[in-house]
């Protein structure tokens, strides 16, 4: 494939002037989900408000000068643990048709250099370990199931508000 006139992987900070594309993308990896909500106006907002807190942010890829085919969302936070940022990596989304072409991996190590860059001394994501190709990725990129401490590590969530109703 060679849209745009290259084959390269291309990843950029996603700028105002972006957040169609970002909105688009996670639109389709909610689909890609099998989900209908939040809804494209919701996800836009969420996007809107998460470029604007200065506690994340987006990642492009695309191929070449190509239009964007890929996404990766940034959460920072303090930590106690480390006297350092956080970093965790909320999402990570390439369309299925460019798929083994790089980006996933350019996302990945551009998502960790913005990290570092941000002062970060740790990323962390959370993956379905069902899903063998994002955990492939994730450990070729140098995650590892368990970076905090010597017994395995579980993500445990509580909803706080019920299922359809929106969060102010």
């Amino acid at each position: 494939m060679t849209e745009g006139g290259s084959s390269t992987p291309r990843t950029w900070i996603a700028e105002a002037a972006d957040l169609d594309a970002v909105a688009a993308l996670l639109g389709e990896f909610r689909s890609w989900f099998g989900k209908s909500e939040p809804t494209d106006v919701q996800i836009r907002a969420s996007v809107e408000r998460i470029h604007a807190g200065g506690d994340g942010g987006y990642l492009l890829a695309a191929i070449g000068d190509g239009e964007p085919q890929g996404v990766c969302q940034l959460r920072f936070r303090w930590s106690v643990w480390t006297s350092s940022h956080d970093a965790w990596l909320e999402d990570l989304f390439v369309r299925e048709r460019v798929r083994g072409f790089g980006l996933g991996r350019a996302l990945l190590e551009a998502a960790a250099e913005h990290a570092r860059a941000r002062g970060c001394a740790r990323i962390e994501l959370d993956v379905d370990e069902a899903n063998a190709p994002a955990l492939a990725l994730y450990r070729a990129g140098g995650f590892a199931g368990d970076p905090k401490a010597k017994a395995r590590s579980l993500l445990l969530g509580r909803a706080l508000v019920p299922s359809g109703e929106p969060s102010s």
